[in-house]
């Protein structure tokens, strides 16, 4: 068995938090963020310990360090700030302290009337040892401490000495560390943009943004930004905008014939105008999409692109790179299948190429071409289907350089494999919400979200609908379950995402029975959209949105608590910000069809009240105002009027007089 290289290390340093996967990826925050360090750090017998959290950003020379401080049962504490993005790196330094241990123990014996002579040399010689770890005013401090401490003074001035708070802070200062343990690990943290916590985005598709009859343009959806920025989307999501192959197209409704004139799915990306950096030309030219990237940027939104790392049989990579692709026996490329589902205009690369280098090259240069053209959040399609270290090695290659990027993973996959993604170094994740209906289901699920370690690499951006997704529940709830579940998306995570115009219209009807696909899918067909429909919940979402905007409670996850009801048709959740300044409670009708009445029983501690505290609620989507006492509350939630309830706690405020009236 081996010795330790300096066996008199006696601190042991464990249970370090946040790390993910013992510090194999970094844990997530945004800029402007307090990173809170927890540690067990803990000795043999009784001496006392110090310890400081040591950071830096990425790369920099030298350590900053703060002093952790004691909590409870041998559990530490410090934090320091994320003031720019991209990634810092922190671990945590203790050391046995002799002289906080003689100091604490000196205290003892004076109370306990003993001669602490003695002790008083000891505790001289401690401090003249520390001047030769001191500088300046600091060393001349100590000398003339320690000269006092030996000195003939009284007991009582050199305990007047040796209790001041200044000789403490020197002391600290230039404290011996010399036997001080060093955690084993560098621990990294990536600051991301704000809008990595807390967006809110509208998928639609350019091609549909046009008058009756025509392809749309980019300069058609720079029209439809007003209408989009006034529900208070700040994510303008385009699916694939790279020509479409004509080879296998698929027609309407998934047809695999299609009808001349059929513009194709736009995720068979390439022809003969080019591949992933290439415009359809149908949509307009390069300049007009940093047009509306800039247009987009002046009334606060992000253009958020798809970028699918898949091609039609007519992409330009297919001729230049056939060893990118699998060649079946017959000298034909594999083309994409989910047996028994087939998709014959679609190639998906070949990951075990052996030119693997070149391949992941040119798919890291797509970023890049279109972080030079304005966008920095990308919406990535399948990345479980393509390789996973590949993931890990692009983003970072890409963050390196633009810190501000931010990558949605559209993974609908397992559980594993999807937080593989997250820690891999994707920003945010689609999640499973959309088949998350019963009230033990939501709160399992979102409970798990919100707790150590997965809240620490995965960020949630919940769907209601995609174009992919029409869930059993919006195909026969009806209005009151598209109110629901927005209402739900929008307040459990602070990311959250339609697909419009399908969501604020109704679109309700499936291909069939048993199917998710919508009828008539926008995926394969020109739709028009009837944007001044008197039923669109535009005014709705437009609501929830600004609720969103101007509660912070909303804003972030980490705050989300399940309250108990006595009916399992409703749902009562929680957020605040960390003061308490900002409270949220919501109630929902998970019966879309049938008016459900219960109790509920607060946890007002978590809402930052006390037991016996009188307060206000203001339901912030009916403006209504009612006063509440003590934890257990009566709601009724008409599906048919409104099926939710979003309030804002307001606490009771006392005059001048109110105290008065208590003295």
């Amino acid at each position: 068995m081996t010795k330790p290289t300096e066996g008199r290390r006696r601190v042991i340093i464990e249970g370090v938090e946040p790390q993910v996967d013992s510090g194999r990826f970094p844990a997530k925050r945004v800029v402007g963020d307090r990173v809170t360090v927890e540690a067990d750090i803990f000795t043999d017998g009784h001496d006392r310990i110090s310890a400081v959290l040591l950071f830096q950003k990425e790369g920099e020379e030298g350590w900053n360090e703060v002093p952790m401080v004691p909590l409870d049962n041998d559990r530490w504490e410090g934090s320091f700030a994320l003031k720019e993005l991209g990634r810092s790196v922190f671990t945590i330094e203790a050391w046995v302290d002799h002289y906080l241990t003689w100091h604490g123990d000196l205290k003892k014996r004076v109370a306990a009337g003993q001669d602490v002579t003695l002790q008083l040399v000891i505790g001289a010689r401690m401090i003249a040892s520390a001047t030769s770890r001191a500088e300046g005013s600091d060393r001349a401090s100590l000398l003339e401490a320690a000269r006092l401490l030996e000195s003939d003074a009284s007991i009582e001035s050199r305990l007047e000495r040796v209790y001041r708070e200044d000789l403490l802070a020197l002391m600290t200062r230039n404290a011996d560390r010399s036997m001080a343990t060093r955690f084993s690990r560098e621990l990294t943290i990536v600051a991301d943009p704000p809008r990595a916590r807390y967006s809110t985005w509208y998928e639609m598709f350019p091609r549909s943004a046009g008058a009756p009859g025509t392809h749309g343009t980019f300069r058609d959806v720079e029209a439809r930004l007003s209408y989009v920025a006034g529900m208070g989307f700040d994510v303008l999501y385009l699916p694939p905008i790279h020509p479409i192959g004509m080879a296998f197209r698929k027609g309407k409704n998934n047809s695999t014939t299609s009808q001349p004139g059929e513009p194709g799915s736009p995720w068979a990306i390439g022809g003969a105008d080019g591949g992933h950096t290439t415009i359809h030309a149908e949509l307009g030219t390069m300049d007009d999409f940093s047009h509306l990237v800039r247009a987009a940027a002046e009334r606060g939104m992000d253009v958020a692109l798809d970028i699918a790392f898949q091609v039609s049989p007519d992409h330009p990579w297919v001729k230049e790179h056939p060893e990118w692709f699998l060649m079946r026996p017959d000298g034909t490329i594999q083309y994409a299948e989910n047996p028994p589902k087939k998709y014959e205009d679609i190639y998906p690369f070949n990951f075990e190429t052996e030119d693997w280098e070149e391949l992941w090259k040119s798919l890291c240069d797509v970023f890049l071409f279109w972080v030079d053209k304005g966008v920095r959040i990308f919406r990535v399609d399948n990345p479980h289907t393509k390789a996973l270290p590949f993931w890990e090695w692009a983003i970072g290659e890409i963050k390196a350089k633009h810190p501000e990027a931010i990558f949605l993973a559209e993974a609908f996959t397992r559980p594993k494999v999807m937080y593989y993604l997250a820690k891999a170094g994707f920003t945010q994740s689609y999640t499973y919400f959309a088949w998350r209906n019963a009230k033990w289901d939501l709160t399992e699920y979102f409970t798990e979200l919100n707790e150590p370690p997965v809240r620490d690499f995965f960020r949630p951006n919940v769907w209601p609908n995609t174009p992919d997704i029409l869930t059993e529940q919006l195909q026969y709830g009806s209005r009151p379950a598209f109110m629901c579940r927005l209402v739900l998306a929008g307040t459990l995570s602070a990311s959250y995402g339609i697909y419009g115009p399908a969501y604020e219209l109704g679109e309700h009807v499936a291909r069939h029975h048993g199917s998710e696909e919508y009828m008539d899918s926008e995926k394969y067909e020109i739709r028009q959209w009837d944007l001044d429909n008197p039923d669109s919940l535009r005014d709705f979402i437009a609501r929830v949105n600004r609720i969103r905007r101007q509660n912070p409670a909303l804003q972030s996850d980490h705050s989300l608590r399940f309250h108990e009801t006595s009916n399992e048709q409703i749902l009562c959740y929680s957020k605040n910000t960390e003061d308490h300044a900002n409270v949220i409670v919501t109630f929902v009708n998970l019966d879309f069809h049938n008016t459900q009445t219960g109790f509920a029983d607060l946890d007002l501690e978590a809402l930052g009240l006390r037991p016996d505290q009188t307060f206000q609620v203001h339901d912030l989507l009916s403006d209504a105002r009612y006063t509440w006492h003590g934890p257990r509350t009566f709601v009724e939630l008409n599906p048919h009027i409104v099926p939710t309830h979003i309030f804002s706690i307001q606490r009771e405020r006392r005059t001048e007089k109110d105290y008065e009236a208590t003295i």
